[in-house]
């Protein structure tokens, strides 16, 4: 079995390079650099103003993709860290920059596992080992991921099983597996009136009132006590405006903004009928009118337990001696739309400092990433998926 690359010779390499979104900054071509000369094939997508990179090693399946971003989120106030944000500094036993966790790290760990695995292959090697890169995953999500993957489809190259590399850890590496998502709804609602003057109210219909009752209604309804699999859904109210200077007029409409994280047993359709049925409901009660307006973010899915879930799990409880959990929390991921190709699961280092100053990733932790992930490849093409 061939030494990998240093991981950490990667990700310093990766971390140098300010790839906030879209901008891959030299990212992408850092891992061309290290790929290509491992025999993997290399083709550099461009979307809109968005830098992708699919690389592949062998021609056959089954074909199992390691994907991820190269983007990364501002650093913020350079002052707030303890190491410059693009230096990747080491101190202390850590790695700091931003997207050592998110997910520079877990890049530099597959790309180095799948580097070692491809170098111990024989000639003619059956299967397939991609990765795939985008840098705009932190951004719009529009012109990376889910334009590869429309690619991939129109050339025949979609992979059969799909790792993310999220990081998915909370407490200490490998002790959470990400195999599903919760999705993610938007909704404006505008509650309209009449406006006029505060000393004649019977002349106005106020419409804040209404609002703030409809928003009472919807914030204090349980969605659901949750599923096998998902916690409870959530609902989050993000604004209430009613753009009014003057506090001697009663405005003619007010406007709220609230987002549900929703689990399995809902979709954007039904929420957006629940949320209808309460403007319905608080219109009959105290008059006025609501309008409605949805935006769709992600849709709730879930990979079952099976044979993909199993083989990470057990590679992971072989380097950390921890049977992982099977989580779906969290925000929205990449993963949202590999879904609608082929069945994929996250799993990746801890997340406690992403998209915080001093974002860092323990040595340790990146080393055993690639542990895990090159135990992960050699499972996957020992066993059948006929």
């Amino acid at each position: 079995m061939s030494v990998p690359p240093n991981p950490l010779d990667i990700l310093q390499s990766l971390i140098r390079c300010p790839s906030v979104t879209p901008d891959e900054a030299g990212a992408l071509s850092c891992l061309e650099g290290i790929l290509e000369p491992a025999g993997f094939a290399c083709q550099r997508l461009r979307f809109g103003e968005v830098d992708n990179l699919f690389a592949r090693f062998g021609t056959g399946r089954p074909h199992v993709c390691l994907a991820g971003h190269a983007d990364v989120v501002p650093p913020g106030d350079a002052a707030l860290w303890s190491h410059p944000p693009f230096a990747a500094e080491v101190a202390d036993g850590f790695v700091y920059g931003r997207g050592a966790s998110d997910m520079k790290g877990p890049l530099a760990a597959m790309a180095a596992a799948a580097i070692a695995f491809a170098r111990d292959q024989e000639p003619g090697f059956p299967g397939s080992v991609s990765l795939l890169v985008t840098c705009d995953e932190e951004g719009p999500s529009v012109d990376g991921t889910a334009r590869v993957l429309g690619w991939l489809a129109e050339n025949n190259l979609v992979p059969d099983h799909c790792i993310v590399g999220e990081p998915t850890s909370n407490e200490a590496l490998g002790d959470a597996i990400k195999i599903g998502r919760r999705g993610s709804v938007h909704f404006t609602v505008t509650a309209t009136g009449t406006q006029g003057h505060t000393a004649y109210p019977q002349f106005a219909d106020n419409p804040v009132p209404k609002l703030a009752r409809l928003i009472d209604r919807v914030a204090s309804e349980p969605l659901d006590a949750g599923t096998e699999h998902f916690e409870p859904s959530t609902l989050a109210v993000t604004t209430f405006d009613v753009a009014n200077p003057a506090n001697n007029v009663i405005p003619a409409s007010a406007r709220a903004r609230f987002n549900i994280r929703f689990n399995s047993l809902h979709d954007a359709a039904s929420l957006h009928g629940w949320v209808k049925r309460h403007c319905e409901a608080v219109a009959a009660e105290l008059g006025g009118s609501f309008t409605v307006a949805v935006s769709e973010n992600a849709d709730c899915f879930i990979t079952e337990p099976g044979p993909l879930v199993a083989l990470v799990s057990a590679a992971v409880e072989r380097e950390t001696g921890r049977e992982p959990a099977l989580t779906t929390t969290g925000g929205t991921s990449d993963a949202r739309f590999v879904k609608d190709y082929c069945p994929v699961i996250e799993f990746g280092p801890t997340n406690a400092t992403i998209h915080k100053a001093d974002e860092c990733i323990a040595l340790g932790e990146l080393e055993g990433l690639v542990r895990i992930y090159r135990d992960v490849l050699e499972g996957y093409f020992a066993r059948s998926w006929s």
